[in-house]
């Protein structure tokens, strides 16, 4: 944890966890839940003078990530015929597209929390949801919820495997793996088929 502290002892982590949060909808292999976790385990244990503050990370992280589902969602909005092309030559997208409509029209926007924690399933239903014009007060407090509760479980990750094991790698290391636990089990559950989908 020591070649991070001098990033976590300043209050630059604010910013840099945003970008990295903001922009991960567009590259999903950008380890923005690590830098939030890393972030938060060493806050947990730091003798620093400067210890980022747990609710100002988590809501910054929060923040970030609707503020990023926005931007692709706007982008994907006036994306016109190319974009339709090219999510119609995707089975994967096409199939979330699917289900995301259905869930928005029934009133629950359950799959956009969970599409948070799946790996590139932020970008799947952000692009998708823009892509088929479906209206942003439907997505967006589902959004909004995502990305607060994305944001809270990797706070508490890192801070517990911190409070628990030391500003470690062993502590990162174990509250990132269950990170990518729930990413896993969030695209298994993505991936199943619906009921309807089943018959």
């Amino acid at each position: 944890m020591e070649s991070v502290g001098s990033l976590v002892g300043s209050p630059w982590i604010y910013a840099v966890v945003a970008l990295s949060v903001l922009l991960d909808v567009f590259l999903p292999v950008l380890p923005s839940g690590v830098l939030v976790i890393t972030a938060a385990t060493a806050a947990a244990a730091s003798t620093a003078a400067y210890v980022p503050d747990i609710l100002v990370l988590t809501l910054c992280a929060a923040t970030a990530s609707v503020l990023g589902d926005l931007v692709a969602y706007r982008l994907a909005w006036r994306g016109g015929a190319r974009l339709d092309r090219a999510l119609a030559r995707s089975r994967r997208l096409r199939g979330a597209q699917e289900r995301l409509g259905a869930a928005l029209a029934r009133g629950g926007g359950g799959l956009v929390v969970l599409a948070r924690f799946a790996p590139a399933g932020r970008s799947v239903v952000s692009l998708g949801a823009g892509a088929a014009r479906h209206r942003a007060r439907d997505f967006l407090p589902w959004s909004a919820l995502a990305g607060l509760t994305w944001a809270g479980y990797s706070v508490a990750l890192g801070y517990f495997g911190g409070q628990w094991l030391g500003a470690t790698w062993l502590a990162a290391a174990v509250s990132v793996g269950a990170l990518l636990a729930a990413g896993a089990g969030a695209g298994y559950l993505m991936r199943k088929p619906q009921p309807t989908e089943a018959r």
